[in-house]
């Protein structure tokens, strides 16, 4: 059974960081596209950042791309987001998902979801 677990979230004051932690099971991480996508109150799901399987990197948020830092540890079976800088309007939930081989745009096309980590950045 896949199971993926994403941890690592909390509230922070503008300027901070976290690192932001998806733990997977039922499948290897190596073998996926892993992505992190966010959803704030009101707003749509969008893709931040996602590993292929073969290690490359897509940055999907111009302005977030300095600022977050996406990666994984193969031998942990983990995906990471390390998140500096944070203003207020990074507050979102914070998901992590799976897709076999690429990475895509789109939420439609991974298949395995999990709960999702709450990030909030007071100002």
């Amino acid at each position: 059974q896949v199971q993926v677990v994403e941890s690592g979230g909390g509230l922070v004051q503008a300027g901070g960081s976290l690192r932001l932690s998806c733990t997977a099971s039922g499948l290897t991480v190596s073998r996926y596209g892993m992505a992190w996508f966010r959803q704030a109150p009101g707003k749509e799901r969008e893709a931040v950042a996602c590993i292929t399987y073969g290690g490359g990197i897509i940055d999907y948020i111009e302005s977030m791309k300095d600022r977050f830092t996406i990666s994984r540890d193969n031998a942990k079976n983990t995906l990471y987001l390390q998140m500096s800088k944070l203003k207020p309007e990074d507050t979102a939930m914070y998901y992590c998902a799976a897709r076999y081989l690429g990475c895509s745009r789109s939420q439609l096309d991974y298949t395995s979801w999990g709960q999702g980590t709450q990030v909030t950045v007071s100002s």
